[in-house]
């Protein structure tokens, strides 16, 4: 199982929160893995990108909730789940029903803490792989550390907006993978689906 792309938080019936994640690195990955043999349950925030293999299947979602029901119904029969979606953590209080209208007024939108879909498949059951990703822009390894830990993860991948190439919406990315015994390797800039060959290897030294 894998996600990927965004998630869009509705504010109205047009507008929404969301971030830049174009979708391509976890796509690379579910096309890497179907190639390798694997069948593929690829959930999907709202993307312009398509699948080509017919090993993958895609279930569409827009919102971080539809997201995380989505994972939770479909977890429980996989092998492992690779979180690639760059997931929102919060999401407003409440949608407007009609389109919100300007009226020259300071406006105040409320948010709420959206569901943690990594840390709630971190109750896997034995013998399940939880691989999380961690985008970060200060205190890279440390936060990816303690995400592996908080979430109960098998390894994370790092990408840091530090680093020039990596990151939404290019073609390209550099990471670093780290596991549960502290161990960490880096890896140099490289075509998305080159770095999808690069996490899937990594995964299957633990799944072989």
């Amino acid at each position: 199982m894998l996600t990927a792309g965004p998630t869009h938080e509705k504010i109205d019936p047009v507008r929404f929160i969301g971030n830049y994640s174009s979708g391509k690195m976890g796509y690379a990955i579910a096309e890497e893995l179907a190639s390798r043999g694997a069948e593929v349950t690829l959930i999907s925030g709202p993307t312009q990108l398509t699948v080509s293999h017919p090993a993958i299947k895609k279930i569409s979602v827009v919102s971080a909730k539809e997201m995380y029901q989505t994972s939770i119904d479909h977890f429980d029969h996989m092998d492992a789940a690779i979180m690639a979606a760059a997931v929102a953590d919060y999401a407003p209080a409440e949608c407007a029903p009609q389109k919100i209208k300007r009226n020259g007024e300071d406006m105040t939108i409320r948010l709420v803490p959206n569901p943690d879909i990594a840390a709630s498949l971190g109750k896997k059951k034995q013998g399940q792989v939880l691989v999380g990703f961690a985008l970060e822009t200060n205190n890279a390894v440390e936060n990816a550390h303690k995400k592996l830990e908080k979430k109960n993860l098998d390894f994370v991948v790092l990408n840091s907006l530090e680093h020039k190439g990596a990151g939404f919406q290019t073609d390209t990315n550099i990471i670093s993978i780290i596991d549960r015994q502290g161990d960490k390797k880096d890896f140099p800039l490289k075509s998305k689906v080159e770095v999808a060959k690069d996490i899937v290897d990594h995964l299957e030294t633990i799944l072989l």
